[in-house]
């Protein structure tokens, strides 16, 4: 593994990635023969927002791989007084053999990254999430076989998840459709980085469509997010309003293949962004998805934080 971070998977390479997947699937296979890939190791959690599945992925996987994950909520540690990133960067790098930070901003976690001199993982900011599209394309490899070829449907926000499945379609071959509402849709510079990386590796870009039924065409996967979220509930009410007919429901997953698996990140509102048939239903796969992120991220604990798995 050649990056020492992980930002986003705009940073890597499509062979990085796959060499993720691949100690994912022994991880998965065989827990037991890594018992001790870590032993020794502290990894520094600041966890700025509440979480389950991170916390809980990071936390869990540490304690499997023989180390020891440590929680900095944002009122446990000395930024929210004042303390500036790059003296926190500093001192933890004295202390822990990696950080993973979930944040607002996603210049915390670049900060971080500048100013420490261990790994940082990004476990969600404003804008990327790159732990969760990981999860989410060794999910559908799994189901699928292969990702080269595949068509993923995103309908709903376009937010940081929308974002960083951006990123790893392109890296991956994946064909990306998204839907939003209007004034909803991906930042535009999200947009023109993703394409620019299509470019370079010879990939399909993203398009982004405000039509849900044509996005969902011919999918062999449909996406979607909670349409308000942490630190918009102020606008939930005209967010509802504005994603009017962008639900998952049986009917629009019909315009998708037979063998279309329905896809979400978690935490889900049942009634808004998807229906319960949906998410309780046959197709999805949100369970799969939700596990994922601790082999997954035991795979990138064990490649960024020095081991020789």
């Amino acid at each position: 593994m050649k990056q020492k971070h992980l930002l986003s998977l705009k940073d890597f390479a499509p062979a990085e990635v796959e060499e993720i997947f691949a100690l994912a699937t022994q991880m998965k296979a065989n827990p037991a023969a890594y018992r001790q890939t870590l032993a020794g190791k502290t990894l520094g959690m600041i966890f700025q927002k509440p979480s389950t599945r991170t916390r809980v992925s990071f936390e869990v996987g540490m304690f499997q791989l023989g180390g020891h994950a440590l929680f900095l909520g944002g009122e446990q540690i000395q930024v929210q007084r004042g303390e500036t990133l790059a003296d926190t960067a500093k001192v933890l790098s004295g202390y822990v053999d990696g950080i993973v930070a979930r944040v607002f901003s996603q210049q915390d976690v670049v900060d971080l990254a500048r100013h420490g001199t261990v790994p940082v993982i990004n476990g969600l900011s404003d804008q990327l999430h790159p732990c969760q599209a990981l999860a989410d394309f060794f999910t559908l490899k799994e189901l699928k076989g292969q990702l080269s070829g595949l068509k993923l449907a995103y309908v709903g926000d376009g937010n940081n998840v929308c974002n960083e499945l951006m990123f790893g379609a392109v890296k991956l071959g994946v064909s990306m459709a998204v839907a939003c509402a209007t004034g909803y849709e991906p930042n535009q510079i999200m947009v023109k980085a993703a394409v620019r990386e299509a470019q370079k590796a010879r990939s399909v870009a993203p398009s982004v469509l405000s039509d849900p039924v044509s996005a969902v065409s011919g999918a062999d996967a449909v996406y979607t997010d909670v349409w308000t979220s942490m630190g918009q509930e102020g606008e939930n009410e005209k967010r509802l309003q504005a994603f009017e007919g962008f639900s998952v429901t049986a009917k629009l997953m019909s315009g998708a293949k037979r063998d279309a698996v329905f896809m979400h990140c978690l935490p889900a509102h049942r009634g808004e962004e998807v229906a319960a048939e949906v998410i309780d239903g046959p197709q999805s796969i949100v369970f799969r998805q939700a596990e994922n992120r601790l082999h997954v991220q035991k795979a990138v604990l064990a490649l960024f934080l020095g081991a020789k798995p």
